[in-house]
């Protein structure tokens, strides 16, 4: 059966609450932060109802306003660390030759002779450049494929599976 569950795309967290009249700080993950409100109702990880903001204002990493579900600021302090995701399908389709990131997970990584190597689980980023996560088809611990030009050449996305040249370190290493 497939898994009709739509994909999620992480938009930003509670960051807060800010004052004492019940607005809540939210860190965004977007371009513009203030867009934020432009997706309707903010849903939790597992697709359940999370905030509807009603008023925003941009600060220098996301936004500070007003939610319908929050009323004072120990609701919104309650709140703190919440992750805020949107339905993929409220994104605009991405250019030609373009994609989002979160279009990444679930493709197969298939090394240059075609073998699969795993499932991209995640696309992370820890503070320089993106890296996918790859989990192993053969099962074990996840791996980190950075995600250039000279790790991923080439993406299939429309035919579910990216081309992977892992990084001596990670890859399987010839017998000396």
């Amino acid at each position: 059966m497939p898994n009709t569950k739509p994909k999620l795309i992480l938009v930003g967290h509670v960051a807060g609450g800010f004052g004492v009249k019940g607005e809540v700080r939210i860190t965004a993950y977007t371009a513009d932060p203030l867009a934020l409100t432009d997706y309707g109702p903010l849903l939790r990880a597992d697709g359940s109802h999370g905030l509807t903001l009603t008023q925003t204002r941009a600060t220098k990493d996301g936004v500070v306003g007003r939610a319908k579900e929050i009323a004072t600021k120990e609701e919104a302090d309650a709140l703190r660390n919440l992750k805020l995701y949107v339905p993929r399908d409220a994104f605009p389709a991405p250019e030609e030759d373009e994609f989002y990131l979160a279009d990444l997970i679930g493709v197969e990584a298939r090394d240059v002779d075609g073998v699969v190597l795993g499932m991209v689980k995640a696309v992370q980023n820890f503070g320089a450049d993106d890296m996918l996560e790859i989990t192993p088809v053969a099962g074990g611990q996840t791996w980190y494929l950075p995600f250039t030009k000279a790790a991923v050449p080439d993406l299939h996305l429309a035919e579910g599976w990216l081309l992977a040249v892992p990084p001596q370190e990670t890859g399987e290493r010839e017998p000396d």
